[in-house]
């Protein structure tokens, strides 16, 4: 069998190729990688957020994460503060700053992979869009009943 026949390979390779992409855009642009992105929108989506969920959500260890808030840190897009139920815990929150360079990155995001999106039309977009949303719920949701 052909690896390009492979669904698995063909779905890990396009993500794989989409965020190396996505990492040079922003880091170009923005100066920020698409590590500290993918923080940074998960912040948006869901304010005042400890680190250990970050981690949970994106599937990284909490040392790569941890790295990703200081860099996001030191360049004012977040700020983290000890949480008040657990002297151990951070909870962090995005900055003004943060926003918009969340909002700018998804605005770069979208014009710079539009060429690829765009060969496909409204319709196959749309099941695109729906099959990804199953296969992503159905893997969030094993691994976290893996974790139990």
């Amino acid at each position: 069998m052909n690896a390009s026949d492979d669904l698995g390979y063909l779905l890990q390779h396009t993500a794989f190729v989409l965020a190396r992409q996505s990492d040079q855009v922003l880091l170009e642009q923005l100066g920020i990688g698409f590590s500290q992105f993918k923080i940074l929108l998960i912040l948006e989506q869901s304010t005042g957020t400890k680190q250990k969920q970050i981690a949970e959500k994106l599937g990284q260890t909490e040392a790569s994460i941890s790295r990703q808030i200081k860099l996001s840190q030191d360049n004012g897009l977040l700020v983290s503060q000890v949480s008040p139920n657990n002297r151990r815990e951070h909870i962090i929150r995005l900055t003004p700053k943060g926003i918009k360079v969340t909002q700018k990155a998804m605005e770069i995001l979208n014009n710079y992979h539009s060429p690829v999106f765009n060969k496909l039309s409204e319709r196959q977009q749309q099941q695109l869009r729906g099959l990804l949303t199953i296969m992503h719920e159905s893997i969030c949701h094993d691994s976290t009943h893996q974790h139990q």
